[in-house]
Formats: structure tokens, C-alpha cells, sequence
């Protein structure tokens, strides 16, 4: 399975359930990863998109504790395996995680790549994703050459678990 996330300097994702910034050539490279894949991703993460719909052209998985939630052309689950239950009717490789914080934390160990995009900038945020950096298991194997948007210098990275 793939994650792919943004993070800032400290590894921040994002402050008051929204992303610290959107860079246009990021939220591309995340349609374009992720159309006509499988996107796993909380409920509160949902509820961010544009009248709170699933992403159009992927199989949308949703995680929540609500019993009673139900949401149009998404598949609701009410727990991190039951999500690895039907994430397994589809290849591996076609799988992304892509939030919230608490999401990425519970199926970090059951990914193998890691699309980061790394913005070199701290911002004011209250959620954080695990430093991949300071994980021994986790290695780069590509990055981009720096890219700017308007003042905001930001790389992309994809990082494997060590087999």
C-alpha cells in the first residue's frame, strides 16, 4: 500500500482540520497518483472535500466510529482492519492512504511507499505525521529537484520500507 501527504519542515500536516497550504502542482500530483485508485481516508479528512463528497474516479474508503454514517459512492468502515479487509480485494500498489493524522498513524506500518511532499517552511499546526526520517525501516529512492511555489521552496519524495 502507498500513503502520500504533505508535510512542512516538522512534519506538520495540517491546523484545525485544514491543510497548512495548497500548492497547485502538489494537489496535481495527487490527482494524478491517486485517480482511479483506492483512496482510504477518515472521516474528518471526507468532510474537508468540497460538500464533504468522496473524490471522483476512486474507490473512496471511509473510516469512522459513527455506527450510523453513511455517505454516497464511498464505502464506510468503522475500523483500520475492517478498511484492510476490503482494501485487499484490490492490488497493493493501487492503494493510498491519504489521511488524517490519526489514519496515517494506524496503516503507517502496513504501507511500503511513501509519497511525501516535503514544503520548506514551519507552519502554525496542531497535527503532525510520523518523521519518516527517523525511522530505520524507511529509505528515500527518488526525489524531485526543488520546486517554488511563489516563495515557498518544496520537494517531492518517495520513500520504500526496507525490505
Amino acid at each position: 500500500m502507498n500513503l502520500i501527504v504533505a508535510v512542512d519542515k516538522n512534519w506538520a500536516i495540517g491546523y484545525q482540520n485544514k491543510l497548512l497550504i495548497s500548492i497547485p502542482e502538489d494537489m496535481r500530483f495527487f490527482r494524478d497518483e491517486t485517480m482511479n485508485k483506492v483512496v482510504i481516508m477518515g472521516r474528518n479528512t471526507l468532510e474537508t472535500f468540497p460538500g464533504g463528497r468522496p473524490l471522483i474516479n476512486r474507490t473512496n474508503i471511509v473510516i469512522t466510529s459513527r455506527p450510523d454514517f453513511y455517505v454516497n459512492d464511498a464505502i464506510v468502515v468503522h475500523s483500520v482492519e475492517e478498511a484492510l479487509e476490503v482494501a485487499k480485494d484490490y492490488k497493493s500498489e493501487d492503494v493510498y492512504v491519504i489521511g488524517g493524522a490519526s489514519i496515517y498513524k494506524q496503516m503507517l506500518d502496513y504501507c511500503d511507499v511513501a509519497h511525501i511532499t516535503k514544503i520548506d517552511y514551519a507552519y502554525h499546526a496542531d497535527t503532525y505525521f510520523p518523521n519518516l526520517d527517523e525511522k530505520p525501516e524507511w529509505v528515500i529512492e527518488a526525489e524531485s529537484d526543488e520546486r517554488t511555489y511563489y516563495d515557498i521552496e518544496y520537494i517531492f519524495y518517495k520513500y520504500v520500507r526496507k525490505k
